[in-house]
């Protein structure tokens, strides 16, 4: 017994055994893990809506696109590093993995601290650019700057997890944020429920349960020394490895600051709606959360699949564990957004008492039921290119589809439907855009899947 739940915590070599088995059994972890995630913004959804109301829950929504936009270079750091750790965990090069660990803790450490000196002066300008109703604009803006005070405790977490799931550990980063989600809503509760603090209440509880789950990640690195070493000269960043980071990370960072500019873009269509479809998006915004998981969770697993055995350079193997790994995702995806059409308005209820605005949300949800199954396939083959060591084309696609298809048809459908009761136009034009973004960014991915250029990109990426 104690030999099995040591090996639940081991690292995972996904360059030999059954694709599908591999990829599920480190998938699950994961799912849970983003359900642990996603209860992180619903409790907080949650607790403001039912104890500060409904212009609390539409602040909260409303800061969500600035703050992902913020923090676009972690999420580049992450994928960046994640990617260099499976292939060398895969390639069994010790020593430049050590390095590659030790110099994103530095890279982090400089990204943190100059996007803390930054964001006090540009969160207000970019509310009121958007057009925030002033009655939550307060509340954004002391949620935001609460937020990116603690941004460190975020990062942290999230590229250091991001390492764990590239040595093939999920368990480890599942079990560290279980431990973070059950601290924040404890604090959540006890921040907004008892001490009145609203929104920044919120915040606090969010920005001290990361901190702690980055603590514990950290600890756990420290003692893989059978694997890396963590050591004070691994702490020093090497060019080439933060210039590999970059080429890896950056078009990752820049497909989030893509699909974050255009979440603002279209959060300024949406103010315009008002404060009653501001919750109702909110609302939408995380029950999707837990229509998306299944779809992130085999997406990340696939880029640790494919890392490890671009690495190994079996690429064969990577392209059976492609179509087994989107098939399963697909139908997971199916099913999940199955449940949540059948008993989606009793978890909606969840968040508010207003009747009208349950019945709003749920009328929107219906609009987006297709686009989950196809963000299954999306996520899955994105994720096999990107573990490759081909994030250009992941980036592009995103380009396009959010750029190109989703801001334009949000405003062209809200500009033809306007009417004198509707000076905005239609409210449906928010979700309908989202779901064609969706269809037509499963189809240019598969293309782009099938071409095969990855391939060549994963071998140019370790002859370097």
């Amino acid at each position: 017994m104690k030999q099995m739940w040591k090996k639940l915590f081991t690292p995972t070599d996904m360059t030999e055994g059954t694709p599908w088995k591999k990829i599920v059994l480190f998938t699950i972890p994961m799912l849970i893990g983003n359900i642990a995630q996603q209860l992180y913004n619903t409790v907080d959804s949650i607790i403001v809506g039912r104890y500060v109301g409904d212009n609390a829950l539409a602040a909260v929504g409303s800061a969500s696109p600035i703050l992902n936009l913020l923090i676009v270079l972690f999420i580049g750091i992450s994928v960046g590093v994640s990617i260099m750790v499976a292939q060398y965990f895969g390639a069994k090069e010790r020593e430049e993995l050590s390095s590659t660990i030790g110099g994103c803790v530095t890279l982090t450490a400089i990204v943190a601290i100059a996007l803390l000196i930054v964001s006090p002066f540009v969160v207000r300008p970019m509310l009121e650019m958007l057009h925030t109703p002033a009655s939550i604009i307060d509340w954004c803006t002391s949620y935001l700057i609460i937020m990116m005070v603690g941004i460190a405790g975020m990062a942290y977490y999230n590229i250091l997890s991001g390492v764990l799931r590239g040595l093939g550990d999920s368990v480890s980063a599942l079990v560290y944020l279980l431990v973070a989600t059950v601290l924040n809503i404890g604090l959540d509760l006890l921040f907004v429920a008892v001490f009145d603090m609203g929104v920044a209440g919120v915040a606090l509880a969010t920005v001290i349960a990361q901190f702690v789950s980055a603590v514990l990640c950290l600890w756990k690195l420290m003692h893989m020394k059978e694997i890396f070493e963590f050591r004070k000269h691994h702490l020093k960043m090497s060019r080439e490895h933060t210039a590999q980071i970059i080429r890896l990370g950056l078009p990752s960072g820049l497909t989030q600051a893509i699909f974050s500019m255009a979440m603002i873009i279209v959060q300024s269509l949406t103010n315009s709606f008002g404060e009653m479809f501001i919750a109702a998006n909110v609302i939408i915004m995380r029950v999707d959360g837990f229509a998306m998981m299944p779809n992130f969770s085999f997406g990340t697993a696939m880029t640790t699949y494919a890392g490890q055995n671009a690495g190994a350079k079996q690429y064969d193997r990577i392209n059976r564990g492609a179509k087994q790994g989107t098939l399963i995702a697909m139908g997971v995806s199916a099913t999940i957004t199955g449940l949540i059409l059948i008993f989606g308005k009793y978890l909606m209820g969840i968040f508010t008492e207003t009747e009208e605005l349950v019945d709003l949300s749920m009328r929107m949800m219906r609009i987006l039921a297709v686009g989950y199954i196809a963000m299954g396939a999306t996520q899955c083959l994105s994720g096999v290119m990107r573990g490759a060591g081909d994030t250009m084309t992941p980036m592009w696609i995103s380009l396009v589809t959010t750029v190109l298809i989703r801001v334009p048809v949000a405003y062209g459908i809200s500009w033809i439907t306007r009417t004198p009761e509707l000076p905005n136009g239609r409210s449906e034009c928010v979700f309908i855009s989202l779901l064609c973004s969706w269809v037509l960014g499963a189809l240019i991915t598969f293309y782009f899947y099938k071409r095969g250029k990855w391939k060549k990109k994963a071998l140019g990426s370790m002859e370097k």
